[in-house]
């Protein structure tokens, strides 16, 4: 593959600046890694394994090593998917902001102020902004 069609096969759908392979690679794996990790059969399969484990603790006469086997494996399981969740949580994060921005830039009455808020407000603020539409869904007729 040459270099421009690299280039062009690693721009986003819009067209917008190239991103990198491995950035490319990295979101597939986050988002399957995901949606798997999310499943009730991983859940199951992480309690046959913390079962099959304890209950051979009697075989391996409660040894430092069988110890050593759980910690481990849960240790370097965390470790590895913390990074993959993460990835796969700031992606939906930004493309629910992008969503609700264009529904705030699409209603006349909506202040436009707020559609950079994560970004342009402290925490004070957002607070009373927050208590605002507290305030506001309270004496709505909904």
């Amino acid at each position: 593959m040459t270099n421009t069609q690299l280039l062009a096969a690693s721009k986003d759908t819009n067209g917008d600046a190239p991103r990198h392979p491995l950035t490319r690679f990295f979101r597939r794996v986050s988002q399957k890694t995901g949606k798997i990790v999310g499943s009730p059969w991983t859940f199951m399969g992480a309690v046959i394994f913390v079962l099959v484990w304890f209950l051979s603790g009697p075989y391996f006469g409660y040894s430092t090593n069988w110890q050593l086997v759980i910690n481990t494996t849960t240790t370097i399981a965390t470790f590895l998917i913390v990074f993959l969740l993460q990835n796969t949580q700031n992606r939906d994060t930004k493309a629910l902001h992008l969503k609700l921005d264009e529904l705030i830039y699409v209603n006349r009455k909506a202040r436009n102020a707020l559609l950079e808020a994560e970004e342009e407000l402290d925490d004070e603020e957002m607070k009373r902004e927050s208590q605002e539409f507290k305030m506001k869904r309270k004496n709505s007729a909904y």
